[in-house]
């Protein structure tokens, strides 16, 4: 069977869809602007080492957390201004959802990839004025829609002009407070001839699994981030802190910074073995 064709793009000086692996990786929200800095410095460095490109992502906003009682974020204005100083400074691309289409104009002005969270992937509007702003998109794929489902967000985006999309698996709903990450859904989305990220932090959460918040299982982000590579993604999502233990949103499935280098360089390894293997075939 010929592989899909699939469109490499820049972003900054990150490159998705072209054979290479890529990370997305940095705190769940911005805390304030010494952490933002830190954490982005910190894991474009480990990112550099494994030789693997890499964006920055953090939220300014995280609009549906499960208590009124929960942190959401600095804020739009402040949120921006942290990531410009980040971009700008540390010479990284970034990444940070966007909530509503009245938020697209300001937060395109900064930001290199407009994320629509898994929540809203169904939302045509939002969607198509990504589409429309000129940055790349990174829809995830609801915890509800079947991988087959998600070809209608590709032509959503192709249908607004959308040259620069991915596509992100974040897990699937496993009855209560779980999820699973079905293995098929990698080829099947890749199909769409979009480059597919996988988000292995977010897929290890229990969606509102401490009551007023969300669990997670840390513990298996190594085997589960083997595995997708090992399929074929094109990215790596990961939510990063120093310490998960005190971060106000996430940390129970977020990685420690100290185990990312040598989980990147685990990663490389596959991606360089898979590449290799594949070649092999096609040849």
């Amino acid at each position: 069977m010929t592989a899909p064709q699939i469109k490499s793009f820049q972003v900054g000086s990150a490159t998705f869809g072209d054979g290479r692996l890529t990370i997305i990786a940095g705190p769940c929200v911005i805390e304030s602007e010494e952490h933002a800095m830190m954490m982005a410095r910190e894991c474009a460095q480990r990112a550099r080492n494994a030789g693997l490109d890499f964006v920055f992502k953090s939220s300014f906003d995280k609009a549906n957390r499960s208590s009124v009682k929960s942190f959401r974020g600095v804020g739009l204005e402040a949120g921006l201004e942290i990531l410009r100083h980040v971009k700008d400074e540390l010479n990284v691309a970034v990444l940070t959802d966007v909530h509503d289409v009245a938020q697209i104009d300001r937060v395109a002005a900064v930001a290199d990839v407009l994320q629509i969270p898994a929540f809203l992937c169904r939302q045509t509007d939002l969607i198509a004025a990504a589409a429309q702003s000129g940055r790349a998109v990174n829809v995830k794929k609801g915890q509800f829609l079947a991988p087959e489902d998600a070809r209608n967000i590709v032509e959503k985006a192709r249908a607004a002009g959308c040259d620069r999309l991915m596509l992100t698996e974040r897990g699937v709903s496993f009855g209560y407070n779980n999820l699973v990450v079905d293995m098929r859904s990698f080829p099947i989305m890749g199909e769409f001839g979009v480059p597919i990220v996988f988000d292995v932090t977010h897929s290890l959460q229990l969606p509102g699994g401490l009551g007023h918040a969300t669990g997670g299982l840390s513990q298996y982000i190594e085997p589960l981030a083997r595995a997708g590579v090992a399929c074929g993604v094109d990215a790596v999502f990961m939510e990063v802190h120093e310490a998960p233990e005190r971060a106000p949103s996430d940390g129970p499935n977020m990685l420690p910074l100290g185990r990312m280098e040598p989980l990147l360089e685990m990663l490389r390894d596959i991606h360089a073995l898979v590449g290799k293997r594949s070649r092999t075939t096609v040849g």
